[in-house]
């Protein structure tokens, strides 16, 4: 069993299903996403979770199969809406979230120090919230919910509509806190983040899981092409029998030439488990053409979540 272990879970709003059936397994340890698009489910998914959204079936289990009644206080979160008093100084902010778990005296200071020198704002620990930027205040936001050093972090759109100086600094910290041992949930509609930092995703739509896994498990569950585009020094060459050749190599589904300013680049789309690039090289040898540059590229995450959803706008959520 996994850090979180979320089974049959289902939730309904009046006559709307939000959640149907949701089990995903978290390990510990790991950064893992939850992509969704608006309405998705993923918000929902994560209020039961954490126990402020009650659920009507299925089961959220911690470590040891402890519920959330037990096993809160192992627990940070790090909500999408800003958690944080604006007439309190940035130092007031974590010293009541962190006393809220039984912290006083010297060690309460401690952590609360720390806390905000992980996050960059110990300078100015004085200054009251309302007077900081926006970057400012979602670090502040991620200082309360880490301050007691959880065992796992969930981190609900954590860089939204901040500079990206901000959201660099808070990429560098969800890292760090991994790299310290605490597991990581994050969700966030920035694919280029999850991709950076996330070991596995689990995609939710229309209240269900739609996927799950590594990226690379993803791109070979949906069947998805890698692509490797192969530049020729030679723009008369005749690429007719280089092109045909490959093609006979097992996994490769397609392989097109394009020009650009007479120079051919030979675009070939294949499986994961071909041998493209040892082939690839020896047959241009055999045709006597000149590599001049090889690129090797898979479907972005951005196309994956848009295969797999849709490409049509939500609203909500």
């Amino acid at each position: 069993m996994g850090i979180v272990n979320i089974s049959g879970l289902r939730k309904s709003f009046a006559d709307i299903t939000a959640v149907k059936g949701v089990s995903i397994m978290i390990e510990s340890g790991e950064v893992h996403g939850i992509l969704g698009p608006n309405g998705a489910g993923k918000s929902t998914t994560i209020g039961c979770m954490v126990g402020l959204v009650p659920y009507d079936e299925g089961s959220v289990l911690f470590e040891e199969n402890q519920s959330i009644a037990k096993w809160k206080k192992n627990i940070g979160y790090v909500p999408q809406d800003l958690a944080i008093y604006p007439d309190l100084t940035a130092e007031e902010n974590v010293k009541f979230f962190c006393s809220l778990y039984g912290f006083t005296g010297k060690e309460l200071q401690k952590k609360v120090d720390a806390a905000l020198d992980f996050v960059g704002l110990l300078e100015v620990k004085r200054k009251k919230a309302s007077e900081f930027s926006g970057g400012m205040k979602r670090r502040l936001n991620l200082a309360c919910g880490i301050v007691h050093s959880p065992k796992l972090i969930i981190m609900d759109e954590p860089t939204v509509g901040i500079d990206p100086q901000s959201r660099n600094r808070i990429l560098e910290n969800v890292r760090a806190l991994n790299k310290a041992g605490a597991t990581i949930i994050y969700t966030t509609h920035y694919m280029p983040e999850v991709e950076e930092i996330c070991d596995k995703i689990t995609v939710i739509d229309h209240g269900k899981v739609i996927a799950t896994g590594t990226k690379t498990e993803i791109i070979e569950r949906m069947g998805r092409d890698r692509e490797i585009d192969v530049t020729f020094a030679d723009g008369s060459a005749d690429l007719t029998g280089y092109e045909e050749a490959i093609k006979m190599i097992q996994g490769v589904h397609r392989c097109v030439t394009e020009f650009e300013e007479g120079i051919p680049t030979c675009k070939i789309f294949h499986s994961e488990e071909s041998s493209v690039m040892e082939n690839m090289i020896r047959l241009a040898t055999e045709h006597q053409l000149t590599i001049t540059n090889i690129k090797s590229l898979e479907p972005s995450l951005e196309e994956i979540f848009l295969t797999l959803t849709g490409k049509e706008l939500r609203d909500g959520e």
